[in-house]
């Protein structure tokens, strides 16, 4: 039994065949993958046109396989075609060689300037990359290149793909690929020789063609013709120091805005090194046979003068410096400073001791007394400014900031009227350098909530952005931000109007601090027109005539809140002079005690219309023409009201804040009301000032004429007479116009609380703009300093006319607007349109750069200039550019005289000698024929040489079927790269 049971024991020692290995796992990956991707069988397409390697777009897509737990990513690139009709050609398609075969003979794109290597080295449309998924992983041992190599084949053998396959072997810098292509009873193999140092004998074409006849071991004698195709590279480097025009500015010339430096309010513009480093001159001979061309180790018949095909590409720096690309980023990084103006500055300044802070503190005080000395002398400005020369000698000049040539300089040229004695009352200034201002360029600021280019805050923001690049940096910009305050200040103080700011109401198209001093410009306008009224005029009867419509619009109607706009407010015609019979700043109410014992009633009663009827009327603009009061016939007039407030919009945030926090009860909507109808309330008592014993009914015809019904109606008599009455939402109980209508007295505008209170407006603006730091002062101001930005890159653009450049800054307006537009913008977003207007201005720098070596202004014909500068913008926009005409053309004759020269340098010891002049150079060199016997130092060395050999002979037997080869190297001074296709007839072998 023992004996029985040990060869059972051995059936458990059976090892199973059939369990799949890692290496068959990995090709049925391979497999599966070429599957999903649908690259199974013949598909052939049109053939490949001139230049579509460049011009065409090319797409790829990748998934990741792994062998073992070694990964590798598969990518398939490919170029996109429109899909050809294949019915009717399966027939005929059996046989054919596979697409990638066809195109390795194909001659209409050799040396594409941009294409994947495999493209460039062997001309393929599509093929299937395997190579390491992380960057760092390499094949190296050559054991495992072939078996790669194997599952490679047997993966293209099983699924009958006719697409080449490769795997990226050796570490990824040197692009090192080996692959293989099957077809129906063909099959062509992709090898790779990569060296550092070029062997001797293989440095021109005769060694080469040695090597692709050796390596195609064709049988038969003679050998087919091979194809040659020869590129050589020439490099200049040693052109742009005669050739850069751009001068950086002239700091010393800033001062007093000379023509020689930059002046203020105008942003420097330029790169300050060449943005254009190389410029590389491909020289290709496209179709030569062997036998035509001698190139061995002792002569060369391969001059570049004489290469058919010219073509240029420019290599360009690296990120250039660009001056206004720095000026817009230094600015910008004010944006990130934490400190305030006093941090910046030195709190000393501002803690002065015993009489000098007294000047400042008694200022308000002395401005109250009588003054027996003229007013300019007790202003708080004069005060401040009085303290601000003390403070300049605790300081010492030589810590000032800025100094004072530079600080005037930009004062005068923010404030142009400070020239004249009294400064002008223009609320608007024009100049040359800005747009007109119905211009698409001039109205930008409301798409980037900046301000005009001709205002007040987009100078002063260019001019802080020239102080931070140039006078100081930061310290210089809190000293003038310091220095600008006190200017509005004392423009407050003395009535004077600032300059550059439109008239009315804050613009809430423009930034909030555009808005802040338009805001400052109303108080100063409303306190100029009060203290003249009080001058001018003791009497409260002035009468003036305005022509224009007599309607008035509610502004606020009531609880609804609805408009109505009929007809013109009429709010120019309002009569600053008859504000004239207070000397106090504030308006009061009278009581109504007082005001009815004014108006001769007796203090219980409420005034009805037959009792205010009897009051004298106050307060009149003009007679309304057309309307009469409905209960005694009298003429409509049209009272003198106050105008609403202006807001800025932080103010009117403000306020809707506080409306919508009132809450949705019956007291809180009641209250909204009436803080939203002191302006009707307002208007109200001065229409029953004006009109003595008129109705509610009379205001709303005037006001509101929508809300007065007028029907007609056939009386008593049988005549056809209008009645009027008021609309439908006029008679809801406890309506708030006829609750304002019952509280309002006859007041007229002048005796009433001012809607608009100046003074304290006026100071709050001044607070506001006194504790803005450096920060929120960039931050306020980067949308102007990107709108100017944009206009002198549109400015530049014009003088070169690049159409590329055109559609960029389209691109960077609509971007900029939407960001712009919201409040306090992220960071990155801001950075990204600094960095586009860059890249804007390193293209334009490019462009003249070029049109400076190519010498475009000195072309003496129309066409020929007209030909170099369409070459130019090519160059700017294209990989690389054909030169017409090659060496014999107009471009071709300048390239060649830029080599001669560079040449001429290298190889004389004293350059500037042997520098000539290039309108001498061109007659110099005469004919091509003379050129061509001095041409041999014309040219340096090639910095890099292409060739592409093919031929079409069978392989590995004479009856085989005759099959593509090709073999393309290049020769630069450290690297040698052979990449062979050779096809192989697989029917019998």
């Amino acid at each position: 039994m023992a004996a029985d049971s040990e060869p059972e024991s051995e059936v458990f020692e059976i090892t199973d065949f059939t369990t799949a290995s890692e290496w068959e796992r990995f090709i049925s990956k391979v497999e599966e993958v070429l599957n999903d991707w649908k690259l199974i069988g013949n598909s052939l397409g049109k053939p490949l046109e001139k230049g579509i390697f460049t011009s065409g777009t090319w797409e790829e897509k990748s998934d990741e396989i792994s062998f073992a737990d070694f990964k590798f990513s598969v990518t398939h690139h490919y170029l996109v075609q429109e899909s050809t009709d294949k019915e009717g050609k399966d027939e005929l398609l059996e046989d054919v060689i596979p697409q990638s075969m066809q195109d390795l003979l194909c001659m209409n794109n050799d040396f594409p300037p941009r294409a994947h290597c495999l493209v460039r080295w062997y001309g393929l449309r599509e093929f299937v990359v395997i190579a390491p998924a992380a960057h760092s992983d390499a094949v190296l041992s050559e054991s495992k290149c072939n078996l790669l190599l194997s599952s490679v084949s047997i993966a293209l053998g099983n699924t009958g793909c006719q697409v080449p396959l490769f795997v990226q072997i050796h570490h990824k810098w040197r692009r090192t690929y080996v692959g293989e292509c099957q077809g129906p009873g063909v099959r062509t193999d992709f090898e790779m020789v990569h060296l550092r140092k070029v062997p001797n004998q293989y440095t021109h074409l005769s060694g080469l063609l040695d090597i692709f006849k050796s390596k195609i071991g064709c049988p038969l004698t003679p050998l087919p013709p091979v194809n040659i195709a020869i590129r050589f590279t020439y490099v200049l480097q040693d052109w742009q120091q005669y050739f850069w025009p751009q001068q950086p500015p002239d700091i010393d010339a800033l001062v007093g805005g000379e023509v020689g430096g930059l002046e203020f309010g105008k942003l420097p513009f330029g790169a300050c090194e060449d943005p254009i480093s190389e410029l590389h001159l491909a020289t290709t001979w496209p179709h030569l046979t062997e036998g035509i061309i001698v190139d061995n180790d002792v002569y060369s018949d391969l001059d570049p003068i004489q290469a058919p095909h010219w073509s240029v590409r420019v290599r360009k720096a690296e990120n250039p410096q660009c001056l206004l690309g720095d000026f817009v980023t230094e600015f910008f990084k004010i944006c990130r400073r934490k400190e305030s103006t006093d941090e910046i500055l030195g709190r000393s300044a501002f803690e002065e001791e015993g009489k000098e802070t007294a000047d400042i503190t008694h200022a308000l005080s002395k401005l109250t007394e009588p003054a027996s000395v003229p007013i300019h002398k007790l202003s708080v400005s004069n005060m401040v400014h009085t303290a601000k020369k003390k403070i300049r000698k605790h300081r010492g000049v030589e810590e000032s900031p800025l100094n004072n040539d530079v600080l005037n300089t930009i004062l005068l040229f923010l404030f142009p009227d400070a020239v004249s004695e009294k400064p002008l009352d223009v609320t608007t200034s024009t100049d040359n350098n800005y747009p007109p201002s119905e211009s698409e360029d001039y109205n930008l600021y409301n798409q980037f909530k900046s301000a005009p280019s001709d205002s007040l805050t987009y100078k002063l923001a260019l001019c802080l952005c020239m102080i931070n690049f140039y006078h100081g940096g930061l310290k210089g910009v809190a000293h003038l931000w310091q220095e600008f305050v006190l200017e509005m200040r004392f423009r407050w103080e003395n009535n004077f109007l600032i300059p550059g700011l439109a008239s009315g109401p804050p613009d809430l198209r423009c930034c909030l601090l555009h808005q802040k001093l338009q805001m400052l410009n109303c108080c100063i306008e409303r306190k100029k027109a009060r203290d003249e009224g009080k001058k001018t005029s003791a009497s409260d009867n002035v009468t003036n005539i305005y022509p224009g419509d007599a309607g008035k619009a509610g502004d606020q109607l009531g609880p609804d809140n609805l408009k109505e706009t009929d007809k013109d407010k009429g709010e120019v015609a309002k009569s600053w002079d008859s504000w004239s019979d207070s000397e106090e700043e504030f308006f009061e109410c009278l009581s109504d005690t007082e005001e009815l014992k004014g108006n001769g009633q007796e203090s219980g009663k409420k005034g009805g219309p037959k009792e205010m009827a009897n009051l004298r009327p106050e307060g009149r603009l003009y007679q309304h023409g057309k309307l009469t009061l409905l209960h005694n016939g009298e003429p409509l007039y049209i009272p003198v009201t106050q105008e609403p407030a202006p807001m800025t919009e932080d103010l009117l945030e403000e306020q809707s804040e506080v409306l919508a926090k009132l809450g949705t009860s019956a007291e809180g909507a009641h209250l909204r009301a009436r803080m939203q109808s002191a302006c009707l309330l307002s208007d109200m008592e001065s229409f029953k000032a004006a009109n003595p014993g008129c109705s509610l009914e009379d205001f709303v015809r005037w006001y509101s004429p929508r809300d007065y019904i007028e029907e007609e109606v056939i009386d008593e008599k049988g005549n056809v007479v209008l009645k009027g009455e008021l609309s439908a939402r006029m008679k809801i109980p406890s309506n708030m116009w006829v609750e304002a209508w019952e509280t309002a007295k006859p007041v007229p505008a002048r005796r009433q609380r001012r809607l608009f209170d100046d003074t304290r407006e006026a100071e709050k603006v001044l607070h506001y703009l006194a504790i803005q730091k450096p920060a929120d002062l960039a931050r306020h101001l980067l949308p102007c300093v990107i709108h100017a930005a944009i206009l002198k890159v549109k400015e530049e653009e014009s003088l070169e006319n690049i159409s590329s450049v055109k559609k960029i800054i389209k691109q960077i307006i609509s971007h900029s607007s939407k960001v712009l537009h919201f409040p306090n913008p992220e960071d990155k977003k801001l950075e990204e349109i600094i960095h586009q207007i860059t890249n804007v201005e390193a293209l334009i720098a490019r462009a003249r750069s070029l049109k400076a070596k190519f010498g475009t202004e000195k072309c003496e014909q129309e066409e020929e200039k007209e030909d170099l500068e369409r070459f130019v913008s090519c160059l700017l926009e294209q990989p690389e550019v054909l030169v017409t005409g090659a060496g014999r053309g107009h471009a071709g004759r300048i390239i060649h005289k830029l080599f001669v020269n560079a040449q001429r340098l290298t190889e004389s010891s004293d350059e500037a000698a042997a520098m000539t002049p290039p309108e001498e150079e061109l007659k110099r060199m005469g004919s091509p024929e003379e050129r061509r016997q001095n041409s041999v130092s014309d040219f340096p060395p090639p910095a890099g040489r292409e060739f592409i050999l093919r031929t079409t002979v069978p392989r590995p037997a004479p009856y085989s079927k005759a099959l593509p080869q090709r073999m393309y190297s290049v020769l630069t001074k450290e690297d040698f790269r052979l990449a062979g296709a050779f096809s192989s007839d697989t029917s019998f072998f």
